[in-house]
């Protein structure tokens, strides 16, 4: 009885899903276009059509699977944090709706990254053990969360009411200042007698994080370990990090159970030696999920390299600032669109991270000797209100469709139309089309033996939706 009910109801889902496919007439459609007159906008359903014509073809194929996806999203830093937490309940609500939740206009976020202790982008450096100088606490007895509990995870409760299921990302600026060479916030290394020591800060940060309700999905060892110039900062070079990895990060996750997926480097493009070197060790292989890159420096092509060294391991982009001047009549949205989400997917990456989720009209929050005055949010909050930027819209674009659990599949590379395709867990199929030429451009779409045409605007990015 129980497997002719079972039959029946799968031929009911047959019946609906052929019926779905049977209804959809062609492609939904949301655009940005260069001067603004429309931004990440829903647009007319494009049909499909059976006329010919000799523009160039995207074929979507389905057959062809790449990598699982984890989702798009931004840093929520100290400073955005402290920028939404000062907002009136209703505005923040709406704020977080629509920033996180996919309903109507909503974009979707589905993957944040948090700081671990202050980034550049804090009002002020802090970690979690801050001691004075000469002082030490190797047993981390006095660890706890401090100034995060004010405003970064009051806000991630929220967040989580409306999406629970998002993944977080947490790296670390710099460890507490008596673990480090020198005593102060920027550059400086780790310490080797307080490698354990360190390795069991990151194990309290993801226990007390999880007595708070919040589930750190993975962390990064260090924030651009080759960038000892920020505030804060830390130089970690490649041997150091796998010293650190294989023999006490790695069996300090184990011997607590923390489940937590360690990803190495965090930063730019140009160094693919960096994770490569480590992955290269069988001993610290064993613990680590996957990379993380910046595209401040390099190609974004090393990805791949990276990823064919090691194809059982993972790719992650962690950060990208994307900016724009607020009073330019033009939104430049091919560049983020066609390097990072594009870009970055097409070289395996799981995710795309921009930098940062909210600042105020100067930018501020940020550290002086080494923070960023030049860091904008995805948007600029002034009280209660809050203006969209462009890394705003250039996430908006995949994040509201490409849903975890999504794959990349293949799609034609066109000379000039950059574009990417994903299936979802829905059985949707999305392609995001960047038109970065300066001219307008038509073009087909073809999956599974329908088509459809299109044309963008120079500077224009769409995403259809099948």
């Amino acid at each position: 009885m129980k497997l002719k009910k079972t039959t029946a109801l799968l031929g009911i889902v047959a019946l609906m899903s052929a019926s779905l496919v049977k209804a959809q007439t062609g492609a939904a459609f949301w655009l940005t276009k260069q001067d603004r007159s429309a931004l990440f906008a829903q647009q007319s359903t494009i049909p499909y059509s059976k006329e010919t014509n000799s523009y160039p073809t995207i074929q979507i194929n389905e057959k062809e699977t790449f990598q699982s996806m984890d989702g798009f999203g931004y840093s929520l830093t100290g400073g955005s944090a402290q920028h939404i937490i000062r907002m009136s309940g209703k505005a923040r609500a709406a704020l977080l709706k629509e920033l996180f939740a996919t309903d109507g206009k909503d974009i979707g976020v589905s993957y944040i990254r948090l700081s671990i202790g202050a980034s550049d982008l804090n009002e002020k450096v802090f970690s979690y053990n801050d001691l004075p100088e000469g002082e030490k606490d190797v047993a981390q007895t006095k660890f706890d969360l401090g100034p995060d509990r004010a405003d970064v995870i009051p806000v991630m409760k929220e967040i989580l009411k409306i999406n629970p299921k998002i993944k977080i990302l947490g790296s670390p600026w710099s460890p507490p200042l008596w673990m480090k060479t020198a005593y102060d916030a920027r550059g400086g290394q780790l310490k080797p007698e307080y490698y354990a020591s360190y390795a069991l800060y990151f194990v309290k940060y993801i226990q007390q994080m999880k007595k708070e309700g919040i589930r750190i999905d993975a962390i990064t060892i260090q924030n651009e370990p080759l960038h000892p110039g920020n505030n804060p900062s830390l130089l970690m070079v490649a041997p150091d990090q796998a010293l650190f990895i294989k023999k006490h990060l790695g069996p300090a996750f184990q011997q607590a159970k923390i489940e937590t997926k360690i990803i190495l480097y965090d930063h730019n493009a140009d160094r693919p030696d960096y994770p490569i070197s480590i992955l290269d060790d069988p001993e610290a292989n064993k613990y680590i999920d996957g990379s993380g890159f910046h595209l401040y420096g390099g190609r974004i092509e090393a990805l791949t390299d990276v990823h064919n060294a090691h194809p059982d391991k993972h790719i992650y982009f962690t950060e990208q600032m994307v900016i724009e001047n607020p009073d330019d009549t033009k939104i430049n949205i091919t560049n983020p669109v066609r390097r990072l989400i594009i870009g970055a997917t097409r070289n395996w990456s799981r995710n795309v991270l921009e930098w940062n989720l909210a600042a105020d009209p100067e930018n501020k929050p940020f550290t002086d000797r080494g923070g960023c005055p030049m860091c904008q949010g995805a948007v600029t909050i002034e009280k209660d209100s809050y203006t969209r930027n462009l890394a705003y819209y250039s996430i908006a674009h995949a994040s509201k469709f490409v849903r975890p659990g999504s794959f990349r599949i293949a799609s034609t590379e066109l000379p000039n139309l950059d574009n990417v395709a994903f299936k979802t867990p829905e059985g949707k199929t999305v392609l995001i089309v960047a038109n970065s030429t300066k001219e307008a451009q038509a073009f087909n779409v073809s999956l599974n033996g329908k088509t459809i045409t299109s044309t963008l605007d120079n500077g224009a990015v769409a995403t259809y939706i099948f």
